[in-house]
């Protein structure tokens, strides 16, 4: 992949030709001071100082390795100390906490390629959810998919020597608290010719999506003919789409063909070699067929190393394993 293809995947740059397909969104361009809090680990974890006491956290997270930091002993010279004072950034968060209430009060923050899934859990509900600066500012300092987008974004371009682009952005994306995640799906788009299509959530096995399979696929190739091709500049990248109660596609995200993109349910040999040989028209459309079919989640809270899906990876293996198992089962139960 080259730079080009991906500075088209950065929200600010695909949202507004996609506004009416995608679900609402706010975007804030981010000031570099923000930039340096995110990325700052030399000193405690402070949470920005927050302009609304409704809206404050607990301004330092604490750590019991850090336990002698809260213990003052008399006469010594930690007493002079002054403590480190917590960032404030005040315009910020006064066009987040506005963008929150036009947003109906919830939503999910990601800059400008990257949602931080990996730190779902530190929050106090578990996901995403965020109705306030403080919570917002938690989620993102805490990420390893927010360091990716801040110093790793072109590690796999080919064609540039920059680490990361001159300016970030901050998309606010509405909350909807009846959302169902196994109607997520990736789209898999190789020479403006979309080759396969798969669940996005493949940590669960969802029944209903066999039985429906075949009607979720017909309305996404229409969605990808009438809305996408042609208008997204790439020849090859991803697309994810959430399929709604009353049928409506909605579009959620671009990303990359490769690169730090996850293939999903496929591998990207057979993306390109395979299926995208196939002369056919037929899309492909994947999903876990069984409890045997259930992957490993790999956007949690574990250290960065482990989420390498290169090829030889130890999660390569594993998964080309389970792959085999799974279809071994299936061969032997029909």
């Amino acid at each position: 992949m080259n730079e080009e293809d991906i500075n088209r995947c950065q929200i600010q740059e695909w949202y507004p030709n996609f506004k009416s397909t995608s679900i609402k969104t706010l975007i804030h361009e981010l000031p570099e001071s923000f930039i340096q809090y995110l990325l700052d680990d030399s000193g405690p974890f402070l949470l920005p100082l927050s302009i609304s006491d409704d809206d404050a956290l607990p301004n330092r997270i604490h750590k019991p390795d850090e336990e002698d930091d809260f213990i003052t002993v008399e006469g010594s010279e930690d007493e002079a100390e002054e403590p480190t004072p917590p960032p404030s950034f005040p315009d910020l968060e006064t066009k987040i906490k506005s963008s929150i209430q036009t947003l109906g009060g919830a939503v999910f923050p990601k800059l400008n390629w990257s949602s931080p899934k990996d730190t779902a859990w530190i929050s106090s509900n578990g996901n995403l959810k965020c109705k306030s600066f403080p919570e917002i500012a938690l989620l993102l300092r805490s990420s390893d998919s927010i360091v990716h987008d801040l110093c790793h974004a072109y590690d796999s371009c080919a064609d540039s020597s920059k680490s990361r682009p001159s300016t970030f952005y901050l998309a606010l994306r509405k909350w909807y608290p009846t959302w169902h995640p196994e109607m997520e799906f990736r789209c898999f788009v190789r020479s403006k010719k979309l080759v396969g299509i798969c669940q996005r959530e493949v940590t669960n096995f969802y029944p209903a999506l066999i039985e429906k399979r075949g009607e979720l696929g017909k309305m996404i190739e229409v969605f990808f003919r009438e809305e996408v091709k042609g208008v997204f500049g790439s020849e090859c990248y991803t697309f994810d789409v959430y399929v709604t109660g009353g049928g409506r596609v909605k579009l959620l995200d671009f990303n990359t063909w490769g690169g730090s993109t996850l293939p999903l349910l496929f591998d990207w040999d057979e993306l390109k070699e395979v299926i995208g040989d196939e002369e056919d028209d037929e899309v492909e459309f994947r999903v876990v067929e069984s409890r045997c079919g259930i992957r490993p989640g790999l956007k949690t809270a574990v250290p960065y190393d482990y989420l390498d899906m290169s090829s030889g990876s130890g999660w390569d293996q594993f998964l080309r394993k389970a792959d085999v198992e799974s279809r071994k089962q299936s061969s032997a139960g029909a």
